[in-house]
């Protein structure tokens, strides 16, 4: 059977199911279907027409089929009356519904149409890049110096990163923002760029000698550095999946290098895997408990409500928040920008820009405290809520213009030849479901701090040593 039969397969079973017990008024579910089939088209193109590989369109298609279709369905279907509200306390309102899913369909209908021409435009031609290419100037010396570099990191931060270790992921921490964000988006992702480094060198020199054996205990070494700062137990879901899609991506890239393989890989991860896996973390009873009484799994999915439940909670805000985002503007009127002044400018500390705007996913949060008897701040806020509460509709279109376009920039470099673009390309693709569903300031500090460490500095030493030599 081949593949794209098997996707189609699935992703039916997901969805006519999905529409076919979704009772709602009327003109909710037609709002809901009429994306759908949107969504479903441009899935289409992607698998069947499309040509080029392009993980960021997979990226795209699965996010919103998931927070815009999948979640606030099951979300609206298990509410008991007009009143019930979504996960983040916003009351159900169809013209609200009606109003979010518009926005999402100029969204996605205008980032579709632009990416599609800017293809034809920079005529990004159909051959994959493989993963054997490499950087023009691979030298051992730029290896070990990035080895070095990571083994000094460990060194000084060795007991921050037991404490990490030790203590809760969530637990807050007396440090700057600016020193926080050095240390977990900057400096500890410096190993992976040096993998990929290390990794084309050795891709290139196919023979066994001294520099490709140092190089290669160089590698492993490498990757449980990586895996010492970036694990379960130091960082969160959002970060680590980007990290090991693109290690998978590095090393075994036949297993998701086609668009119906990554497709399938995403789609089964986010729509089916993660939710499905709340119910393991709700279960009464210790993992040796579990071994000696499998039924405890039974009886914790069904306690806790299996995927649905899962799929009203907080992780699955986006579309509330977009309604939220909505009911703040009318109440407060568009920010003309102002907001995203604070995402342009995230690197200067607010204690130099004392009125440096708060994240969106905060003012949103504060609205629905102050409004709707929320009683948390730190919410996500799509990329849809941040186009509409700068620029309002004019700014939907905007921000999927411009987001179509660092999509085209990003599968250029993949296609560049250079091994560390393509590897920053593909870690943006799958950082582009956390990007989407924000917040856009949380977003791209997420990405710019790994860009710097994993591209920039390997890039900076290896043009250093260069000219040293020279």
């Amino acid at each position: 059977m081949k593949l794209k039969t098997i996707l189609t397969f699935i992703y039916l079973c997901t969805s006519v199911p999905l529409f076919l017990f979704f009772k709602a008024e009327l003109l909710v579910w037609v709002s809901f279907f009429i994306n759908f089939l949107l969504i479903t088209g441009i899935t289409y193109f992607h698998l069947n027409l499309e040509k080029t590989y392009s993980p960021f369109l997979t990226s795209f298609i699965v996010f919103f089929y998931l927070f815009g279709i999948v979640a606030p369905i099951i979300q609206i279907s298990s509410f008991d009356g007009v009143n019930s509200p979504f996960p983040t306390n916003f009351p159900y309102n169809s013209g609200a519904i009606i109003h979010a899913n518009f926005l999402i369909f100029i969204f996605c209908s205008v980032f579709f149409l632009v990416y599609v021409f800017l293809k034809k435009t920079y005529k990004i031609n159909s051959r994959i890049a493989v993963i054997e290419t490499q950087t023009k100037y691979s030298t051992p010396l730029v290896i070990l110096v990035l080895f070095l570099l990571c083994v000094i990191i460990v060194a000084t931060n060795f007991n921050y990163l037991l404490e990490d270790i030790i203590k809760s992921i969530y637990d807050n921490k007396i440090e700057s923002v600016f020193s926080l964000l050095l240390k977990k988006k900057v400096l500890f992702y410096i190993p992976l760029g040096a993998i990929g480094y290390t990794l084309a060198y050795l891709k290139r020199k196919n023979k066994i000698n001294t520099n490709t054996l140092v190089a290669a205990i160089i590698l492993l070494s490498l990757v449980f550095i990586l895996f010492f700062f970036k694990n379960p137990l130091t960082e969160k879901r959002n970060a680590l999946g980007p990290i090991y899609i693109a290690l998978i991506y590095i090393f075994k890239p036949k297993l998701i290098n086609t668009n119906s393989k990554f497709f399938l890989f995403l789609f089964l991860s986010l729509v089916i895997l993660f939710p499905l896996m709340s119910t393991f973390t709700h279960m009464d009873g210790t993992i040796f408990e579990v071994l000696n009484n499998p039924y405890l799994i039974v009886k914790s999915f069904i306690r806790f409500g299996g995927i649905s439940t899962a799929y009203s909670s907080l992780n699955y805000d986006a579309f509330a928040n977009i309604m939220a985002s909505v009911d703040y503007v009318n109440l407060n009127g568009l920010s003309f920008g102002y907001q995203l002044l604070g995402t342009i400018f995230f690197f200067i500390p607010r204690g130099i820009w004392t009125l440096k705007p708060m994240s969106t996913g905060e003012l949103v949060g504060n609205h629905l405290i102050e409004n709707h008897g929320y009683s948390f701040s730190n919410l996500s806020n799509s990329i849809v809520s941040e186009g509409y509460i700068n620029f309002g509709f004019l700014g939907v279109v905007l921000f999927a213009i411009v987001l179509s376009y660092f999509v085209i920039f990003f599968m250029r470099w993949m296609k560049s030849g250079d091994f560390l673009k393509e590897i920053m390309a593909f870690y943006f693709a799958v950082h582009l479901i956390f990007l989407l569903r924000g917040d856009l300031a949380n977003g791209l500090t997420y990405y710019v701090g790994p860009l710097i460490a994993s591209y920039f500095i390997p890039k900076i030493i290896e043009s250093l040593l260069t000219k040293r030599k020279r």
